[in-house]
C-alpha cells in the first residue's frame, strides 16, 4: 500500500462529507476566496492541474480529463494565518503569489522560522502523516494560494498514475529543497549565513523573474534571525557591514546586490567593518 493509500485510507471517515468542489470546504476565518471579490481585480479564481504544473516548472499531464481538472485560489491578506499548528489538515496550499513564513515552537514557547516560502513553493506538506499540520503559515504579504484539497487529490491518483507521480515530485521538491538549505549554512559563521541567505534569495527572485539585484526583504531582520539561528544585533550589524563593504545597499527592508560573487564566497567580515555601526554611535553620543 502506497503514501496516498495510506492517507487516503484515513482521510474515508470524512469523505462522505466532502465534496471536489474546494468551495464546499471550511475556511479558516480571514481567508477569501478569489470568486467573492470583485470582478476587474486582475485575480484568477481557479487554476486548472495544467497550468498548476506550469506554475511547478514541471512536465505538464497529458490525459486531457486529468488536465482540465480545476483547484480554487484564496486571498490570504498581509499578516493572516493560513493554518495553524495542529489543526486538522485536509489542505495543501500552492503560491501562486506573495511571500509567507511557516514556524514552529520551540520547547519555550519562542517562534522558529522554518522557512519562507514564496511563488511555485507547497505549503502544508508537515500535515500528510499525523493528519495535522505540524507547522504555522503566516502571510508576510498578500498572499495568492491556489487550494490543493488531499483527499480530491488521493482519490484522482489511485485513478491517474500520472497525477500520482506528480503530487510524488510536489513533495519531493519541498525535501530537498529543505535538505539544500540545511546543507548550505552547515558550517558557516554568522556573517557568511546572512550572505549565503541574500544572495540564494536574489538567485530564487531571478527564477521567477523577478528582479534579482533589487528587491524588498518581506521579512523582519528578527525572523531573518530565526530562520539561520541568530540574534537580531548579530542580523543587523551583519548587513550594516555588508553595506559599508559596498557589497550591497541596504535602506530599512531594501536591498541592492551590488557584488553577488561577494556574498556568495564571503567568509568572514573583517572587524573593522563589524565595528564600524558601533563606533558611529559612540561619536553620535
Amino acid at each position: 500500500m502506497n503514501v496516498l493509500e495510506l492517507t487516503l485510507n484515513n482521510c474515508r471517515e470524512t469523505e462522505a462529507s466532502c465534496t471536489d468542489r474546494v468551495s464546499a470546504m471550511p475556511l479558516q476565518s480571514g481567508l477569501k476566496l478569489l470568486n467573492d471579490f470583485p470582478s476587474g481585480q486582475g485575480l484568477r479564481p481557479w487554476s486548472s492541474l495544467r497550468e498548476i504544473c506550469t506554475l511547478l516548472n514541471v512536465q505538464p499531464v497529458k490525459d486531457p480529463q486529468l488536465c482540465n481538472q480545476v483547484f480554487q485560489h484564496v486571498l490570504v491578506k498581509s499578516g493572516e494565518q493560513v493554518h495553524a499548528i495542529g489543526q486538522r489538515f485536509e489542505m495543501l496550499y500552492l503560491v501562486n503569489s506573495g511571500f509567507l513564513k511557516t514556524i514552529s515552537l520551540s520547547d519555550g514557547g519562542q517562534e522558529v522560522v522554518l522557512k519562507f516560502p514564496m511563488k511555485g513553493d507547497l505549503l502544508g506538506v508537515d500535515g500528510i502523516d499525523g493528519q495535522r499540520y505540524a507547522c504555522e503559515a503566516v502571510a508576510l504579504s498578500d498572499c495568492d494560494l491556489i487550494m490543493l484539497p488531499f483527499h480530491k487529490l488521493a482519490l484522482l491518483g489511485r485513478e491517474y498514475s500520472e497525477l500520482e507521480n506528480l503530487i510524488y515530485c510536489m513533495i519531493s521538491r519541498e525535501l530537498v529543497r529543505g535538505q539544500m538549505q540545511i546543507g548550505m549554512y552547515s558550517g558557516l559563521n554568522a556573517e557568511a549565513r546572512v550572505a549565503r541567505f541574500l544572495a540564494a534569495l536574489a538567485e530564487r527572485f531571478g527564477q521567477l523573474g523577478y528582479s534579482s539585484k533589487s528587491f524588498n526583504l518581506r521579512m523582519s531582520r528578527r525572523e531573518m534571525g530565526s530562520y539561520l539561528g541568530l540574534t537580531l544585533e548579530t542580523i543587523s550589524r551583519t548587513l550594516s557591514a555588508l553595506h559599508a563593504m559596498g557589497i550591497i545597499n541596504v535602506s530599512r527592508r531594501s536591498v541592492d546586490i551590488i557584488d553577488v560573487a561577494g556574498l556568495r564566497t564571503l567568509r568572514r567580515i573583517p572587524p573593522s567593518y563589524l565595528n564600524a555601526r558601533d563606533e558611529l554611535r559612540k561619536r553620535l553620543h
